[in-house]
């Protein structure tokens, strides 16, 4: 039997989000990553999305554990949802560990979990595999990109990343190392495809530096800064901004409260605890003396800035004066929720700064040449695109072979599918059970296609319900049908049609109970289409209807 390694990518194909990926060989497996996406409008009510591990829980007994490249939302957010399923210990680097340990706390799975904190250039033994941990560049401090050390050859997975020469912390990613691993052979790389269309040379997080001093220094009110919780670099230079014209800073939405303490405890923020004010504590203080750093850059209607934007807030409210800094760029589906906050910022008087407005957003993630950059240091033997959607994989796979990868080792795929690797051959293999899971309120999976069906239908045709009150002896309609309609018909103008739908299910209930059918599933499919036919026939919409149908 040919010994074979197999990349299975659970999520993260062909989409944005849901990143997690697994390499098996024999009796082991590793998983990188495990991540959540977020909902489209069309997703009502769902919260989250997570990925189908289903294919790991019917191997469990091969999982050895969960190895992290960075602590951003669509790589460590699905956590704690995976381990109501399938407990593995937790590997990754110091700030990462710390941010999971607040969701593991927030999910009472800390005492149970094992989580080991490594530092850059550890090498940790899972069954076959070695993984090391290689420093790389991100919109977030203590990213790696991963060597995976296994019988066949070595797999080196960027993350992702960008490659800045001048980042806030000064540590550069270690590109020596990755060209070193380059020359010894990388049978794989599996290369962040996020920026693939952008030519040049992403920014550096430095620049951003310089706009928010100038910014500030003209700033006559308070500055409101909404950024991704997680970048704390960004955080970082709005504290340093902050700091040079005397303001105190507040840390306001409960993710950058909770990211802001742990990067604070570990030492990758470094703001003095004087400077430092609660959110109450905002009137005692001058506007042009006051930071405060929000979550909501990209729109959500629940967060803080679209809850300040809408005079929803509890605690702050729009002054005259204020400036905003919209300090992120829109996440792909979430452009016109962004737009609305901007436009009701502007029509209740603020000053708003955006990417298109200024430098106020750098990308963390690697743009062409950087690319190019990495495909020349490593010169793998494959080449597997992963992090992007499909479009973004194909202008990968396309830049790959212009840099010299033969067209036949490179490979697209699509969740769920298998890479198989054995000593000679490199092929797509079949496919295991992959998807989404919609997290809703508490439950778990309990929302499906059939549910999302459901309310898109009610979103956009209502509810129409019918209430009638049959007595079985005599086989006759005692009182109804009642009508009641929910996003249908305004019911004072439709008496007609409402009129008209009553008795349509008058006749065909007398029908059927003429006939001696009682059955309530009989009757109510009866009622139900004679209805839905006329409806449709008067309005061409198609709302859900619901006969109710009592004995006495």
């Amino acid at each position: 039997m040919k010994e074979k390694l197999r990349i299975i990518p659970l999520g993260g194909m062909g989409e944005i989000g849901k990143n997690i990926t697994t390499i098996e060989y024999n009796d082991d497996i590793i998983v990188i990553d495990c991540g959540l996406a977020f909902p489209d409008e069309e997703m009502y009510g769902v919260d989250l999305i997570i990925p189908d591990i289903s294919y790991l829980i019917n191997n469990k007994d091969k999982v050895k554990g969960l190895v992290l490249t960075h602590g951003h939302e669509d790589h460590i957010g699905a956590i704690p949802y995976i381990l109501k399923q399938l407990q593995m210990p937790i590997y990754g680097t110091k700030l990462t560990i710390g941010l999971v340990k607040t969701k593991l706390e927030e999910h009472k799975l800390l005492n149970e979990t094992k989580t080991e904190s490594v530092e850059m250039g550890d090498i940790i033994e899972l069954g076959c595999f070695k993984v090391e941990f290689i420093r790389a560049t991100h919109s977030i401090a203590d990213s790696c990109s991963l060597a995976v050390y296994t019988p066949l050859g070595t797999i080196l997975h960027t993350g992702d990343f960008k490659i800045d020469y001048t980042p806030i912390d000064g540590k550069l990613m270690d590109l020596q190392r990755i060209s070193t691993i380059g020359r010894e052979g990388v049978l794989l790389l599996m290369a962040d495809s996020t920026n693939v269309e952008r030519t040049g040379h992403s920014l550096s997080e430095s620049t951003i530096g310089q706009t928010l001093k100038r910014i500030f220094s003209t700033a006559k009110g308070r500055v409101i800064v909404a950024t991704f919780a997680s970048n704390i670099h960004r955080m970082q230079q709005v504290v340093d901004a902050s700091m040079i014209y005397g303001r105190k800073i507040v840390f306001n939405g409960r993710s950058m409260e909770n990211v802001s303490k742990v990067a604070r405890e570990l030492g990758y923020l470094h703001v003095p605890d004087t400077d430092i004010i609660d959110v109450d504590d905002i009137s005692s203080y001058p506007n042009e003396k006051v930071t405060i750093l929000t979550t909501g850059s990209q729109g959500e209607p629940m967060a803080s800035l679209a809850r300040i934007a809408f005079s929803n807030h509890r605690k702050i409210a729009i002054e005259p004066n204020d400036t905003f800094i919209i300090s992120a760029s829109p996440i792909p589906g979430n452009d016109k929720l962004i737009s609305k906050v901007i436009n009701q910022l502007f029509k209740r008087g603020a000053n708003v700064i955006y990417e298109d407005l200024e430098d106020v957003h750098v990308s963390g993630h690697a743009y062409q040449e950087e690319l190019k950059l990495i495909h020349t240091l490593v010169k793998p033997k494959y080449f597997l695109p992963v992090h992007g959607e499909f479009r973004h994989l194909k202008h990968h796979a396309d830049l790959a072979e212009k840099l010299g990868t033969p067209k036949e080792n490179i490979f697209t795929l699509d969740t769920g599918e298998i890479l198989e690797i054995s000593k000679d051959e490199c092929k797509k293999e079949g496919k295991v059970k992959a998807g989404s899971i919609f997290v809703d309120g508490l439950g778990i999976g309990d929302v499906g296609n059939i549910v999302l069906r459901d309310r898109r239908h009610l979103a956009q045709d209502g509810m129409l319900t019918i209430v009638v009150v049959i007595e079985r002896n005599t086989l006759s309609i005692l009182s109804g049908p009642d009508i009641i309609t929910r996003g249908f018909v305004y019911v004072k103008e439709s008496e007609e049609l409402i009129n008209e739908v009553k008795d349509i299910a008058s006749e065909e209930l007398d029908k059927c109970l003429e006939k001696g059918i009682v059955e309530w599933y009989l009757l109510k499919s009866s009622v139900k289409k004679a209805v839905e036919n006329y409806i449709y026939e008067k309005t061409k919409r198609k709302p859900t209807i619901i006969p109710i149908i009592m004995e006495t």
